[in-house]
Parts: C-alpha cells; sequence; structure tokens
C-alpha cells in the first residue's frame, strides 16, 4: 500500500469510539519490547507516555469549540473523535504502567507533559491551541499512516504486545485526521495562524521527543554499550519514520491551502478495517460486554 496526494477535504469517514481490551508487555526491567530494538523501545514508550496528557488537550481543544458547529457531519465527527482520544488515553495510560514498571520513565514524562501544556494553556489563546492541535494531529496520524504502510515497521512490532494497541491507535488517528483541522476552519481560524502553529509545534514536539527519549535512554544500562547504542541509533535513523518522503509530507501542512486529506487514506483505512475490525465493526480485540 502506498500512501498519495489528493485533493478536496472530502467527507469525514465515520468516526466511532470503539471498546477496545489489550495484553500488554509484562517483561524485566529495560526489556526492549520493539524487536529487541533499544533506540525505537525507548522512542515508542516516550511516545506512549506523552499521549495521554496528549490527548486530554486535543479534547480540551476541540471541546471548547463544540458548540461553535452547526454542521451536523462535522457535529457527529467532533464526538467521534472525543471518544475516540479518550479511550486512546486510558488505554496508553494502562500500557505506561506496565512500561514504568519495566524500567521506562512513564510516569515522570506524564507529569512534564501535564505541566507543559498547561503552562502552554495559558501562554496561548484557546483557537492557537486548537490550532496546535490540528497541527500535532497532522504528526500523529503521518506517522500512523507510515507505520501502517510499511513492512518494515511493521514487521519490527510482530510477536510484541504492544503491536495491537499500536496499529488500533494508528487505524483511528488516521480515521480523525481531518477533524480537529476542520473545526479549526469552521470557527474562522486563519491560515497565518494555522501555519505559525505548526511551527511552534514542530519545534516544541522534535524538542520534547529528543530529550525525553534521550533521559529515557541514560537510564537503560545496554545505553552503555557503544556497539549496540550506535548500530540501534543508524538504524533509527534510516526508519521510514524520517525518510525523505516522511519528511515532505510531514511539511506538507505549511503549504498554503492544504488539508489533512490531501493525503489520501481511503486505501488504508479499508485495508485496515479488515484486519481490524470484524464484520459488525468491532474491534478483534473488543472489550467483552460488561468488561
Amino acid at each position: 500500500m502506498t500512501i498519495t496526494p489528493s485533493s478536496g477535504s472530502g467527507p469525514h469517514p465515520p468516526i466511532k469510539a470503539r471498546r477496545v481490551k489489550f495484553t500488554f508487555p509484562s517483561g524485566a526491567r529495560h526489556q526492549h519490547f520493539v524487536d529487541d530494538d533499544l533506540v525505537m523501545s525507548h522512542f515508542v514508550a516516550v511516545l506512549s507516555s506523552v499521549f495521554p496528557e496528549g490527548e486530554d488537550f486535543f479534547i480540551r481543544s476541540v471541546r471548547n469549540y463544540s458548540d461553535q458547529i452547526t454542521d451536523p457531519q462535522l457535529q457527529k465527527a467532533v464526538k467521534g473523535f472525543i471518544g475516540q482520544e479518550s479511550t486512546h488515553k486510558t488505554q496508553h495510560r494502562m500500557l505506561n504502567e506496565r512500561l514504568q514498571a519495566m524500567g521506562y520513565p512513564t510516569e515522570r514524562i506524564d507529569r512534564h507533559v501535564n505541566r507543559l501544556l498547561h503552562r502552554m494553556e495559558r501562554i496561548f489563546s484557546t483557537e492557537m491551541a486548537l490550532a496546535g492541535t490540528a497541527a500535532l494531529e497532522h504528526y500523529t496520524a503521518t506517522f500512523a499512516e507510515i507505520v501502517l504502510n510499511s513492512d518494515e515497521l511493521l514487521s519490527l512490532l510482530d510477536g510484541s504486545k504492544v503491536r495491537d494497541i499500536l496499529l488500533w491507535h494508528a487505524f483511528e488517528e488516521a480515521e480523525h485526521k481531518a477533524v480537529a483541522f476542520d473545526v479549526y476552519v469552521a470557527i474562522g481560524g486563519s491560515e497565518r495562524s494555522r501555519v505559525r502553529a505548526m511551527r511552534l509545534a514542530t519545534t516544541l514536539f522534535v524538542a520534547e521527543m529528543i530529550a525525553q527519549t534521550t533521559l529515557s535512554l541514560l537510564g537503560d544500562r545496554a545505553t552503555y554499550n557503544p556497539v549496540r547504542l550506535v548500530r540501534s541509533l543508524n538504524k533509527f535513523r534510516k526508519s521510514p519514520l524520517f525518510s525523505r518522503d516522511a519528511l515532505r509530507r510531514y511539511a506538507s501542512y505549511t503549504r498554503p491551502g492544504f488539508h489533512p486529506n490531501d493525503w489520501d487514506s481511503t486505501a488504508t483505512l479499508e485495508h485496515w478495517s479488515q484486519e481490524l475490525l470484524d464484520a459488525s465493526g468491532s474491534p478483534m480485540y473488543a472489550e467483552a460486554p460488561g468488561g
């Protein structure tokens, strides 16, 4: 499968929250749960660490304007977006508890992100917070669709207990990737502020991911094996997440007139709906009724 540019905003795919239940890793301290790879395991752990507070920020930012949305389709999409992000938050908190027990500093990162985002909300307007949410959703959706379309990244997750939650999360990020953006447009957000928010979000996100992944690695004695560290860093640098095509897609957000659906995810969603959902549209790993 490939991710290709398209044109026009198009309709939102059906977006609904799904009740899910996953098996999480429970290995020894600093077990490298992503294909026994040092750097990628810490990167994924840090990414998971920022999700609960990040998703909460996204929900607040969109909910601030939910009463101003008059389009019925977008109203439904907002409701689905909030439901999905709430479930992501809950599931990643459970994953992060396991990762903390394995030696990854998820609790510290969670507290740090909480303080950082609330500080940002005091500094910036609610409209800028929404613009920032739309920008960060572009990153999460791009990460998601690269993972879902990359044989290399999918093979890294084979046999890992984080595979199901990451693929499910990626699928839903691709589903709702345009919602925050369309809310921002609907309330009259400007192109200038949209682009400014992306530049601020990029600086913050990249700096935080580098800093927090480095700190996480420094707490792992395997990092001090220079051969292993260099090999893992070199492999990480060559990941599809940082390829030339990926960088071009991240940067496309600042293009005049950009819309998230300029990158067509129809084929990706159709393929993974067959892989992850049953005939009724429920996840293959759905939570049992009453669970």
